[in-house]
């Protein structure tokens, strides 16, 4: 396996690219809801709740494939993360029709944890080659993330309509094992790296910030962002599932309804790519906040939203989301530390678990349609106070003291 080093990095980031622009499935499901309704015999209620536990298992198994990623490296847990994309994706072309629960426990439980393993170990991987600009690092592969959803959205739609969602099950399964296991093969981490002259000495000699997991759920910081988490996730998980129909019943055709879901890709990707990198600049935590706001806005702006405004309110809803998720790595590396950086980036995942699943079952359980919209825009409004109650992170050893006053969250 060929050795990397700092003048090859790229490839890293090559390879964390690729990996990401096949595992975008929460991005595009609304282009798999109706051939899935149709083709297995499943209710709406059906496919949310796959959407859902699709979601939840991604926070659940983000522990788990962290843990691996820190104990046997980014490679075997991109290995392993490709096995079970790959299982899932196969096993749902198998599944009987009628058979939701069957479906839920073939497709949503592999993909999700999948998905999972290979984030957390790409995401990190990168992080830890591009301590100088983490930002750019997990911007560049959080771009690959969203632009998942527009090349899931046309290739659902070509292969879909010409074979059937079962064979795009199955084409899908090869190509992500094809691409997915390529790319985690090339992962690894940077070698150790001498302290420069210039780094040394009485004001460098602080210890480097790590917190293990357990010390980390002790803190205060932890739950504060677990809970902006949560409860940033109806603002597009509400509505990604139904995105479709609901376009349609506001004006749109059933065309201009199926592009809604490829721009909304697009916005997904163009908040992954630019917000970590403008947070180098403006500091994660104030950047956050910005994005957590603009979903409420948003959020309370699309339940008037008709004809064409309905494109164009989900498509920045879904930049202002994926932009603050794809602030997450860096936001928990910068608070937690390096070394255990898989594992705690799980944990905070947990927070899309909960808003994944505890948003729909509270949207039915109180009978809210319209509703929905002011559900999502309450709620990140609550997350965009808890990040206001976030201390400052603490200043990482090796800056100088310059540094401290370049804003909130300036790392």
């Amino acid at each position: 396996m060929m050795l990397l080093n700092r003048s090859n990095r790229w490839l890293i980031l090559a390879a964390g690219a690729a990996i990401q622009i096949l595992t975008g499935i929460p991005a595009a499901w609304g282009i798999f809801r109706r051939p899935v309704m149709a083709e297995y015999n499943l209710s709406r209620a059906d496919v949310s709740a796959v959407f859902s536990l699709t979601i939840a298992w991604f926070g659940v198994g983000c522990v788990f494939g962290g843990y691996l990623q820190d104990t046997k490296g980014p490679r075997a847990a991109g290995l392993w993360g490709t096995a079970l994309l790959t299982f899932g994706m196969a096993a749902a072309g198998f599944v009987p029709r009628g058979a939701a629960g069957l479906f839920c426990l073939g497709f949503s439980l592999p993909v999700g944890l999948g998905t999972a393993f290979l984030y957390p170990a790409v995401m990190s991987c990168a992080q830890k080659w591009y301590r100088d600009k983490k930002g750019l690092a997990t911007g560049f592969i959080g771009g690959a993330v969203g632009a998942s959803g527009a090349f899931l959205t046309l290739f659902v739609r070509r292969v879909g309509g010409q074979a059937g969602i079962r064979a795009c099950f199955w084409r899908l399964a090869g190509l992500s094992f094809a691409v997915c296991a390529a790319g985690s093969l090339l992962l690894q981490d940077p070698p150790p790296e001498a302290p420069l002259p210039s780094r040394q000495g009485r004001p460098y000699k602080r210890p480097p910030l790590d917190l293990p997991p357990a010390r980390m759920l002790r803190t205060r910081d932890y739950w504060l962002c677990t809970a902006s988490v949560a409860l940033a996730a109806p603002a597009v998980l509400l509505f990604s599932p139904v995105i479709v129909s609901l376009g349609q019943q506001r004006g749109l055709s059933e065309g201009a309804a199926h592009l809604c879901v490829a721009v909304g890709s697009l916005g997904s990707a163009a908040g992954r790519l630019l917000m970590p990198m403008a947070s180098d600049r403006l500091g994660r935590r104030r950047t956050d906040i910005l994005l957590l706001w603009g979903l409420c806005g948003l959020s309370a702006a699309f339940a008037f939203a008709r004809g064409g405004w309905v494109v164009a309110c989900y498509t920045a809803l879904t930049f202002c989301y994926s932009g603050e998720a794809a602030l997450l790595p860096a936001l928990c590396t910068d608070r937690f530390g390096l070394p255990h950086a898989g594992i705690n980036y799980g944990f905070l995942a947990l927070g899309m678990s909960a808003g994944s699943l505890g948003f729909p079952l509270l949207a039915r359980l109180w009978g809210l349609e319209g509703g929905r919209h002011w559900l999502a825009a309450g709620a990140a409004a609550l997350g965009a106070l808890c990040l206001t109650a976030l201390p400052e992170a603490p200043q990482q050893p090796g800056r100088p003291a310059a540094k401290k006053a370049e804003g909130p969250g300036r790392r």
